[in-house]
C-alpha cells in the first residue's frame, strides 16, 4: 500500500509538472485596475429589471444584439446564427442565418440591416433578405471578431472589430491576456473602402454615436471603461476617455435620442479578476485549464444610463440574475427599451 502512495505521488508531481511546463495558449500582460466602486449612491442595487417582460422565450437563445423598427417589430441576432423578427402579434419568423455568430444590429438609410457576424465580418440582409458581405478584412488584416456598429446619418458604418487575435469562442482569453487587440472600424458605403479610426483597445465592444453625432463612444470591456473619438469641431481626431472605472464589464451601448446614452453591463466587476490580472504567470496557467474549470461571471442584471458626460444618472438592477441576466444590448424606441443577453432565452422588453 505504501508503495501505491508513493507511484501515486510521483504521478501527481509528473502530471503537475507536464502542465506548469506545457506552454499556455496566451501571454498575459500585467495589469493593476482600479479599485472597483461600490455599488452606493445612483448605483445602489435596486429589483428596477423585475420588470422586463421576456418575448419569443424559447425561440431566441443569446440574441446578442436587438433592436425594433418603426413599426415596433423587434430584431434579434441569436446564438444559432439566425436573425429573427418578432411581429406585433407575438410571433416570430427567421429573416436569414448567417451560419456565424451574428452580434451587431442597425439600419443603413436604405432599409438594410447591417449585421456585425464574429466569424463572418460585416454583413448586409437586404428588404429581400438577401445576406451579402461587406467587409472581411481591413489594411490587410482579417477582421477576427466583428462586434458591434452604429450607421451614422450620413451612411457611414462605425463598427469595431473586439480582438485581432482571439475569437468570439476565446474571448475569456483576451480578457485573461489582457493586451489591446481591438480596433474601431469605419466603412464608406459608397467607396466600399474601410479605414482604421484606432488601434490598441482592450476588446473594443460597443458602439454608439452622439446625438449631433460629433463624437463616437467605444466600450473598452476589460478595462472598464468607454474610449471617446471626436468626429467634428476643434477636437476632431482626439480621443480621451468618456467614463472610466466602471463598476462592471460595459459591452453594448446605444444613444437614448434624448442626449443620453443606455449602457450594458454584462455583470459586476470580479474580485477574482482584478486580484488575477497583476499577476501574469497566474493568467498563463489558468489559461491552460478546460473551460468548465476556468472562472466564471457573475449572473447580474444590470444597465445604466449616462448622460453626454459620462455620468452615471441612474441604474437599473436584476442582483440575482432571475429575470434576465448578462445584459449586453440595450435599445431605446419610443416608450420601450430593449434588451439582448449573450446567454439568455428570449428577447428583453422594459
Amino acid at each position: 500500500m505504501k508503495y501505491v502512495f508513493i507511484a501515486v505521488l510521483v504521478l501527481l508531481a509528473l502530471a503537475a509538472a507536464a502542465f506548469l511546463l506545457s506552454p499556455s495558449p496566451i501571454n498575459a500582460a500585467a495589469y493593476q485596475p482600479p479599485e472597483a466602486p461600490p455599488l452606493t449612491g445612483l448605483m445602489e442595487p435596486n429589483e428596477a429589471l423585475s420588470a422586463i417582460e421576456v418575448l419569443a422565450k424559447g425561440q431566441a437563445l443569446g440574441p446578442e444584439d436587438v433592436d425594433a423598427d418603426p413599426q415596433g417589430r423587434i430584431y434579434g441576432a441569436l446564438a444559432d446564427g439566425r436573425i429573427i423578427r418578432v411581429n406585433l402579434d407575438g410571433s416570430t419568423e427567421t429573416l436569414a442565418n448567417t451560419q456565424g455568430r451574428p452580434l451587431g444590429l442597425d439600419w443603413d438609410n436604405q432599409g438594410n440591416l447591417i449585421i456585425c457576424d464574429a466569424f463572418k465580418g460585416l454583413l448586409a440582409l437586404n428588404p429581400e433578405g438577401v445576406l451579402s458581405t461587406l467587409v472581411t478584412e481591413v489594411d490587410g488584416i482579417a477582421i477576427n471578431f466583428a462586434d458591434d456598429l452604429e450607421v451614422a446619418k450620413d451612411g457611414m458604418i462605425y463598427f469595431s472589430d473586439a480582438s485581432q487575435r482571439y475569437d468570439q469562442k476565446h474571448y475569456v482569453q483576451d480578457m485573461l491576456e489582457a493586451r489591446p487587440w481591438g480596433r474601431l472600424l469605419r466603412y464608406d458605403p459608397n467607396t466600399k473602402q474601410t479605414v482604421t479610426l484606432l488601434n490598441n483597445l482592450y476588446f473594443a465592444n460597443g458602439i454608439a454615436l452622439s446625438q449631433e453625432e460629433d463624437f463616437v463612444l467605444i466600450n473598452e470591456t476589460y478595462r472598464y471603461q468607454i474610449t471617446r473619438l471626436w468626429l467634428r469641431g476643434e477636437k476632431a481626431g482626439q480621443t480621451d476617455l468618456f467614463a472610466s472605472n466602471l463598476p462592471g464589464f460595459p459591452d453594448g451601448i446605444s444613444s437614448s435620442g434624448r442626449g443620453t446614452f443606455w449602457l450594458a453591463l454584462a455583470t459586476t466587476r470580479n474580485p477574482t479578476a482584478d486580484w488575477l490580472h497583476p499577476r501574469p504567470w497566474l493568467k498563463n496557467q489558468l489559461a491552460k485549464l478546460p473551460k468548465w474549470l476556468q472562472p466564471k461571471p457573475e449572473l447580474y442584471g444590470l444597465i445604466v444610463e449616462l448622460d453626454e458626460q459620462g455620468d452615471i444618472i441612474r441604474s437599473l438592477h436584476d442582483p440575482a440574475g432571475n429575470t434576465y441576466p448578462f445584459i449586453t444590448s440595450v435599445q431605446e424606441r419610443g416608450q420601450q427599451v430593449y434588451l439582448g443577453s449573450l446567454v439568455a432565452d428570449g428577447i428583453g422588453r422594459l
